[in-house]
């Protein structure tokens, strides 16, 4: 269990570290990809989690979900809730640690960004349009999406007639990227608790400059969305047989 949780840790650091270090990148004042728009954020994040899924299997976590929601779906579809507390505790630490990178990376720039705004979407989610249900609602679709679409990935059809063994990671953030860039506009989407919280907290915590509150009027969101949507297509996998 050890060696699986510091996978999770270190796995989500990198997936948060690269998928918050791309909206840093767009979003910072004076970053040279400043203004580089929507596709090149949904594509960071499919490479960031491409990159934390192999990172946490290097160290020791061989089936990684880096994300509380994943976790918890994985285990209403298996009845094996055993892995859920300490996967989380692993990835809301992870989440946190590649946040505080993200803020040593950019450093000068944070001063130079007189936005509060895209300073707190740097490190999570807020919606386009405030409303909770419309609001929790996407969170729940675009989760439930991509806990049905990694369990396919690895499902017994795919394995027995589909694509190669070691696959299974780029799938996975093709996955993440065909969903952020076709439905993410509503939320920023988060899909997952320990991706939006953790960086959250780290964002009320360290000196940005001009800086707003940390959001948590809407913080609810993509902590429950996500996990009402996965845990509804856990049931759904276990029912399809998967």
């Amino acid at each position: 269990m050890g060696a699986k949780c510091f996978g999770e840790f270190v796995g989500t650091a990198v997936l948060v570290l690269l998928g918050d270090g791309v909206l840093a990148n767009v979003l910072l004042r004076k970053s040279k990809a400043e203004g580089a728009g929507w596709l090149t954020i949904s594509t960071g994040w499919a490479f960031g989690i491409v990159s934390g899924v192999f990172a946490a299997m290097a160290c020791g976590s061989p089936d990684p979900a880096l994300n509380p929601a994943v976790t918890l779906g994985v285990a209403i579809e298996t009845g094996d809730f055993s892995n859920l507390l300490p996967f989380l505790a692993a990835q809301m630490l992870g989440a946190m640690v590649g946040a505080f990178l993200v803020w040593l990376n950019f450093l000068p720039h944070w001063s130079r960004t007189e936005d509060p705004c895209a300073k707190l979407a740097c490190f999570s989610t807020m919606p386009a349009i405030r409303n909770f249900g419309a609001n929790l609602l996407s969170e729940i679709i675009g989760t439930f999406m991509l806990v049905v679409g990694v369990a396919a990935i690895s499902s017994k059809e795919v394995a027995t007639s589909g694509p190669a063994a070691g696959l299974g990671p780029y799938l996975a953030g093709v996955v993440v990227w065909g969903i952020v860039l076709s439905l993410g506009g509503t939320t920023g989407y988060a899909i997952n608790p320990a991706r939006d919280l953790g960086p959250r907290i780290v964002h009320s915590l360290l000196p940005l400059g001009k800086k707003m509150g940390s959001g948590w009027g809407y913080a609810i969101v993509p902590v429950l969305g996500p996990l009402i949507g996965a845990g509804l297509a856990g049931l759904f996998v276990r029912l399809a047989h998967f």
